[in-house]
């Protein structure tokens, strides 16, 4: 047999999807399985976006520009306006989707064989697109007993090496619900310029923030070199199938290489582009109105599990994920034995185990991200579902 690289070896299953198959066997059986794995809202499209696919007449889906479609760029410079930040045309590259734009930001920013650091628990797809990349991730460590807050400005220091190139921080925090503070954005700011570093700032939830304002790396002063902001419209308008995000930097060597990786590529969906432009001029209702049912769901996921004796949580701040410590003896276990051998009331649910959301050994055994993606009906029947399981499962801690 041909020998794969070692890339091809080492990179890791998702931790959000790698349970699918036992999911289709459940739905086979006829078990109504509950998906609380993955960040894929159910709320509608907005309309606007069939409309526009409706309209294109183009006779020839033909390559766009590979900066993206200028009245696309117009677009989401109309979008951060309406957002407070100030952004010019040659600041913007379109993405196909936010993990090409963190994938574009990585390969910018380090060589392989450098470092980048990030906050435990983190993002899965950064380890796997680090790797593709020939890229370490460092971590510094947050605790589920405080938030998840940021370590302090000291402890990141000690974690940063002389290989470190790029700090990259997911704010709101995905898996942890955590918003950073604009202490903490201070903090950050000041250790990248001091140690000469990049910050890779995704912001790809800033509108889902539930009890305080966003704030934005934009905003710092003094950053205009170091600066790479990730984004994506997946979230926002519950349209990941569209993969369109996007890139902002004020540095111009950046600008020019994302535009040389995006000539690469050639371009982002052209007919992506057109569906989508009408979703950046939509008006503040909209926000109000998506922002506002996740948080009736983030409140009513949270009250329930706190009634479920064992199971520790924190209210998360935004983005529509919270991390769980669950009373099992292995969550990756728990997750599988609830989709191949439990069901309550002809239902189970689907859970991401957090272990793959950490990059240190033996973190996150015990713990699962749920993504509250589904209606506060729906939430409460999982819940009812994950109570029985754990009061059943056979690896409970301290016994059934």
């Amino acid at each position: 047999m041909l020998k794969l690289s070692r890339r091809a070896q080492r990179i890791p299953a998702s931790p959000i999807r790698k349970l699918h198959p036992l999911a289709e066997a459940a739905r086979g059986r006829g078990v109504d399985v509950i998906n609380l794995n993955i960040g894929q809202p159910d709320l509608p499209t907005p309309p606007e976006f069939f409309d526009a696919a409706a309209r294109f007449g183009s006779p020839v889906l033909a390559y766009s520009p590979s900066q993206g479609i200028p009245a696309f760029i117009d677009g989401l410079i109309y979008y951060y306006a309406q957002n407070g930040m100030t952004v010019r045309p040659e600041e913007v590259m379109v993405t196909i989707g936010g993990s090409e734009a963190i994938t574009m930001a990585l390969l910018c920013c380090a060589n392989p064989g450098d470092h980048v650091l990030t906050f435990e628990p983190f993002y899965t797809n950064y380890y796997s697109l680090a790797m593709m990349a020939g890229i370490q991730v460092d971590v510094c460590p947050t605790r589920i007993e405080n938030g998840f807050r940021l370590p302090s400005q000291r402890t990141i220091s000690k974690a940063i090496t002389p290989k470190t190139r790029a700090i990259i921080a997911c704010n709101p925090s995905n898996p942890t619900g955590a918003v950073l503070t604009p202490d903490e954005i201070e903090g950050l700011r000041r250790i990248a310029r001091s140690k000469g570093l990049f910050i890779i700032a995704d912001e790809v939830y800033r509108e889902f923030c539930y009890d305080s304002p966003f704030n934005s790396f934009w905003h710092c002063e003094g950053l205009e070199d170091h600066l790479i902001i990730a984004d994506s419209l997946s979230k926002r308008f519950s349209a990941c199938g569209a993969r369109l995000g996007s890139l902002l930097t004020r540095n111009k060597g950046l600008q020019q290489a994302f535009l040389r990786f995006g000539q690469a590529r050639l371009s982002a969906g052209t007919f992506d582009q057109h569906a989508a432009l009408p979703l950046l001029r939509l008006g503040r209702d909209y926000y109000d109105r998506v922002v506002g049912e996740y948080r009736k769901r983030r409140d009513t996921l949270v009250e329930a599990l706190q009634m479920i004796p064992g199971v520790r949580c924190q209210k998360p701040e935004g983005a529509f994920y919270l991390l769980v410590d669950l009373p099992v003896d292995d969550s990756d276990k728990f997750c599988a034995w609830m989709l191949s051998d439990f069901s309550h009331e002809g239902a189970t649910v689907m859970l991401a185990p957090a272990n793959g959301f950490y990059a240190t050994p033996g973190k996150g055994l015990t713990e699962v991200r749920i993504a509250y993606i589904v209606n506060t009906d729906r939430l409460r029947q999982g819940v009812r579902a994950l109570q029985v399981a754990l009061a059943q499962y056979p690896g409970r801690r301290g016994g059934a």
